[in-house]
């Protein structure tokens, strides 16, 4: 039965998207309408912050009280791209991070249509990197992101791979946008139940990413149905049974088993697009993140927080 908790969740995303929704909105305005999402999330206790530069990318320190000092956490916000920042993600990184039990480093990589791709998968490289240079050993990195930060995650294992890298030790990528021709059947069957999402958004996002830079929709570097996913790290893909994206979430966890990955594929039940923006009020999500947490504490061979 779905909890009264994420039913008020679920109004609470109708309203911002009700808001979003006055096609005189200037992308200022949209930014700041987004930046508020945040409160739909709890302040986790025992978690500090800290910003930093990490190697040229501005980014936020979410550390758990006795965390793990050998691992971290690469997270990666949502936004298509274009909204949201380190600082709307900030709880449910935090949530993560203290399920997990290590700390979190949360990037503010570039946005669209200011920087057009490939500028964010950069930005994401550069802040592994940084990673790399503090002493983090890489199987002892997790790279995690939800909708664009999804596929920013595996982006990242997909680059490193290619050009020989040392590649992270896990990938935990929620709510995925992995399918950029907007083919999958969801994005119309659910657009009734996912209100966070819509077709047109997608379009929008999509147009600052890409418009202008000759990638085309179906190109494996932004596709992560077109890629080719053999040799990554251990990967968890979370999603929401009600968002647009949960056909194409589910395609790629698929191609990613295909691929012979370690593979774990969790839904949750009239989960939203991003649901992890629920969390610490909706028991739903609290206990998709404390799963999330065992997950990565397993790949990344750490004993279990206290």
């Amino acid at each position: 039965m779905t909890s009264i908790e994420s039913t008020e969740f679920v109004k609470f995303c109708s309203a911002v998207r009700e808001r979003l929704s006055d096609p005189h909105l200037d992308l200022a305005t949209i930014r700041d309408i987004v930046e508020t999402v945040h409160t739909a999330a709890k302040e986790p206790e025992g978690v500090t912050y800290a910003e930093v530069d990490a190697g040229g990318v501005e980014a936020l320190w979410c550390v758990p009280t006795d965390c793990e000092p050998r691992a971290v956490l690469l997270h990666n916000h949502m936004g298509g791209s274009v909204v949201a920042s380190m600082h709307s993600d900030r709880k449910p990184a935090a949530h993560i991070a203290k399920a997990a039990g290590m700390r979190s480093l949360v990037i503010n990589y570039r946005r669209s249509p200011e920087h057009k791709f490939p500028a964010q998968t950069e930005d994401v490289e550069r802040a592994y990197d940084w990673l790399l240079g503090q002493g983090y050993q890489p199987e002892n990195i997790a790279v995690v992101g939800h909708s664009f930060g999804g596929t920013l995650a595996v982006n990242l294992a997909l680059s490193l791979r290619d050009r020989g890298a040392a590649l992270p030790g896990a990938i935990l990528s929620i709510s995925p946008w992995c399918d950029l021709t907007l083919s999958c059947k969801s994005i119309d069957t659910h657009a009734d139940v996912d209100m966070v999402l819509t077709r047109a958004m997608l379009e929008l996002f999509r147009s600052c990413w890409l418009d202008g830079t000759g990638v085309h929709w179906s190109d494996p570097r932004v596709n992560l149905l077109r890629a080719d996913l053999r040799g990554l790290p251990p990967i968890a893909v979370f999603y929401g049974t009600d968002e647009l994206l949960a056909d194409e979430a589910v395609q790629f966890a698929l191609r990613a088993r295909a691929a012979g990955n370690n593979q774990y594929l969790q839904s949750v039940q009239h989960g939203q697009h991003s649901f992890i923006m629920g969390a610490g009020r909706v028991p739903e999500v609290g206990d998709a993140i404390a799963e999330m947490g065992k997950w990565l504490r397993r790949k990344l061979l750490l004993r279990a927080a206290p």
